[in-house]
C-alpha cells in the first residue's frame, strides 16, 4: 500500500463527501456547533486526509467528526461504527507481536494497518471519550494504544463496553479475535 497513490478518483471524493455529510448531519450531537461546510472546506483541501477517511469508511469504521482544536484548526475524526470495524479485525496489536506467532498468524496487525491508512489507533483517554458520544463496541472489543511498559512486557490492551461500563483489559499481544479490532482518529 505505501507505492499507492493516496489520492481518490472526483467520483470516490464525491462518494466519501456525501457520505460523511450525511452522517455529520445525522449525528450533530457528536459535534454540537460547528458547520459541516467548514469541515468539507477543511477536506477539500487535504486529499491525503480525505482519501485516510475514505479507509476508515471503507473498512466499516463509519468516521465522524467528534471535535474541533481550536489551537490547532484541525477538525477530529473518530471511527464511530456501532461496533469495532468488520474490515480491521482479528489482527494481533502489532508486527513484532505477528512475527512472534508460530503458526495460525492473523492477516495482518492493527498497528500497520493504522499506519497504511493514514490514522492513529484511539488511546484510551480517547476510546473513553467517545463512548461519552454513545454506546460503542457492545459486542466486540478494540486494540486501543498500549503503554511501551506494558508492549515491552508482551502485553497489549484493549477496551469494550459492557454492563453499561467502559472496561480496559489485557491480552498477548500476538493474540487476535474474531469480534477484536481497532478504532482510529485523523486530525484535519
Amino acid at each position: 500500500m505505501q507505492n499507492e497513490q493516496r489520492e481518490l478518483s472526483s467520483e470516490q471524493r464525491e462518494k466519501i463527501l456525501t457520505t460523511l455529510k450525511a452522517r455529520f448531519e445525522k449525528n450533530m450531537n457528536r459535534h454540537e456547533g460547528l458547520e459541516w461546510a467548514n469541515v468539507q472546506a477543511k477536506l477539500e483541501t487535504n486529499a491525503e486526509k480525505l482519501w485516510s477517511l475514505n479507509e476508515m469508511e471503507i473498512t466499516g469504521g463509519e468516521p465522524d467528526v467528534i471535535n474541533y482544536d481550536k489551537k490547532a484548526d484541525v477538525y477530529i475524526f473518530y471511527d464511530c461504527s456501532e461496533q469495532s470495524p468488520k474490515g480491521r479485525r482479528s489482527v494481533c496489536y502489532d508486527r513484532k507481536a505477528l512475527e512472534s506467532r508460530k503458526e495460525h498468524k492473523p492477516k495482518n496487525n492493527a498497528m500497520d494497518m493504522a499506519a497504511e491508512m493514514g490514522i492513529e489507533i484511539l488511546t484510551e483517554e480517547q476510546y473513553r471519550e467517545l463512548q461519552k458520544l454513545g454506546a460503542f463496541d457492545t459486542k466486540t472489543s478494540s486494540w486501543v494504544k498500549t503503554p511501551a511498559n506494558i508492549r515491552d512486557l508482551g502485553g497489549a490492551v484493549f477496551c469494550d463496553r459492557r454492563y453499561d461500563t467502559v472496561f480496559l483489559y489485557h491480552n498477548g499481544a500476538e493474540s487476535y479475535y474474531a469480534s477484536r479490532g481497532f478504532r482510529g482518529s485523523l486530525m484535519v
